[in-house]
């Protein structure tokens, strides 16, 4: 079988995971790699509203690949998913267990995190691709400058320490930086051994995560029903059902991948917490709803608090990023 992911450090690790779960439920089970070009990858100046989002930059060729026959299933981080779209044909047949969901703050060496703190983070140029990330940090220091940054993490750890500029796309083409601070996931950092540049981890109170973050998500055909067996081996029940809470409030939000928009579903003894945000891009409006329910009802869940955050405003917030 053959098992499409993109070629970073991250995206392989993860994969690596994959396989090495499927092939203890199925030890004669022969999986094979096949590493995807992606356009988020291969430019990594633009932002990713150039390629379709998150979706056309780093989901679409492998969706591609399945829907052709040449591979079985395809590996995602599913915050990377759109959760306003679906791509007839395909189907998510595994959630893995969700690993920690929290994003981390990473100052260059020189730094001091109470300097940071202190000055509301005046000073400092903050670098992330995430429109979420970028708000909420405004909002936590007013002060702070956000400018653009992607690439894989070792990459931008790399700019961090050393002080290398991000260039920009043409046009306008030049460079932003170079960034003082990174904020990148926490469980990404970990899986790839880079852990030691984290400052400070936020909690979820001060920076609510994406939807779907920390879950990996494997798709495969349809109607490949082989395929889905042998996946139904590794699916987690407690990240699925958050995973469909939280994608039912993209889902209903309609939301695009410049919209400022974090929700969590947390899981306990039943029952599921849920927790959605919509916020102005530079993070001064804020509107949040909550609500707990039955956990085998996520899409119940997700509708009631995507609903409460329409009647609060957030299509209005969601339009506003939009024209951004």
């Amino acid at each position: 079988m053959r098992i499409g992911t993109r070629k970073s450090a991250m995206a392989m690790a993860q994969t690596e995971e994959v396989i090495r779960q499927l092939q203890s439920h199925w030890p004669d089970l022969s999986v094979e790699v096949a590493d995807q070009e992606t356009r988020g990858d291969d430019d990594q100046r633009s932002k990713l509203a150039v390629h379709g989002g998150k979706g056309g930059a780093f989901v679409s060729g492998i969706h591609e690949g399945i829907l052709s026959g040449n591979l079985q299933m395809g590996m995602h981080s599913l915050k990377d998913m759109p959760g306003n779209e679906e791509t007839p044909g395909l189907v998510i047949a595994a959630y893995m267990k969700r690993d920690d969901t929290e994003d981390a703050l990473l100052l260059r060496s020189d730094l001091q995190l109470d300097e940071f703190k202190a000055s509301k983070g005046k000073g400092f140029k903050v670098g992330t691709n995430a429109v979420r990330r970028a708000a909420l940090i405004r909002r936590l220091f007013p002060k702070v400058e956000v400018i653009h940054f992607r690439g894989a993490a070792d990459t931008r750890i790399d700019k961090l320490e050393n002080r290398i500029p991000q260039p920009l796309p043409e046009p306008p083409g030049g460079s932003v930086g170079p960034a003082d601070a990174l904020i990148l996931a926490k469980s990404g950092l970990y899986r790839v051994g880079l852990e030691k540049h984290i400052a400070h981890v936020f909690s979820r109170v001060e920076m609510l995560p994406a939807a779907g973050q920390g879950i990996v998500a494997v798709e495969c055909a349809e109607t490949d029903w082989e395929t889905r067996r042998i996946l139904a081996a590794i699916n987690d029940k407690a990240s699925e059902a958050a995973a469909l809470a939280e994608r039912e409030v993209l889902w209903i939000l309609d939301g695009h991948c410049n919209s400022p928009i974090a929700v969590h579903g947390e899981l306990s003894s039943g029952a599921m917490s849920l927790t959605g945000q919509v916020m102005s891009l530079d993070g001064q409006r804020l509107i949040e709803s909550k609500t707990t329910g039955p956990a085998n009802l996520p899409k119940d869940l997700g509708r009631t608090v995507a609903m409460d955050l329409i009647r609060q405003g957030a299509h209005e917030l969601i339009e506003e990023s939009r024209v951004d």
